[in-house]
C-alpha cells in the first residue's frame, strides 16, 4: 500500500472570491449573521507518487504560489473556527481530482496516481 500525502491549498486574502461569495450567501439569504469570517480550503490526498514528485507538483498543480497558501499534512485552523469537509462519494466523478492526477502523470511521465479531493469550509 502506498503512502498518502495530504496538502491543503487556501486562497490568500483578496483572492478568496469564492469563500466571500459563500459567506455573503449564508449571511444574506439564510440569515446566519453569526458568521464573521469564512475560509474555503481545497484538500488533496495523493497516493502513488514519491515525496520528490509531490514536491515538484505541490506549487504547480495543487496551488498557484502567488495566490495560494499551501499547508502540508495539517491545516492550522484557529480555535474559534468550526470546520466541515465535503467530498465526492465513491463512484462519483471528481473533475478536480481527475485533472490533478492527469497533470501529475504528465509531470512524472509515470503511472497515474490516485488523487482524492475535498473542500473544507471553516
Amino acid at each position: 500500500m502506498s503512502v498518502v500525502i495530504r496538502v491543503f491549498a487556501e486562497k490568500k486574502p483578496g483572492f478568496d472570491v469564492e469563500a466571500q461569495h459563500i459567506k455573503t450567501d449564508l449571511v444574506e439569504n439564510l440569515g446566519l449573521t453569526a458568521i464573521e469570517d469564512l475560509k474555503l480550503i481545497n484538500r488533496y490526498d495523493v497516493s502513488g507518487i514519491s515525496k520528490n514528485e509531490f514536491a515538484a507538483a505541490k506549487h504547480t498543480i495543487f496551488s498557484e504560489p502567488n495566490v495560494d497558501n499551501v499547508y502540508d499534512e495539517e491545516y492550522p485552523l484557529p480555535n474559534e473556527y468550526t470546520a466541515f469537509a465535503m467530498e465526492y462519494l465513491p463512484g462519483q466523478y471528481d473533475q478536480r481530482a481527475d485533472s490533478a492526477a492527469q497533470c501529475i502523470q504528465l509531470l512524472t511521465q509515470g503511472e497515474r496516481p490516485k488523487v482524492v479531493t475535498a473542500k473544507v469550509v471553516a
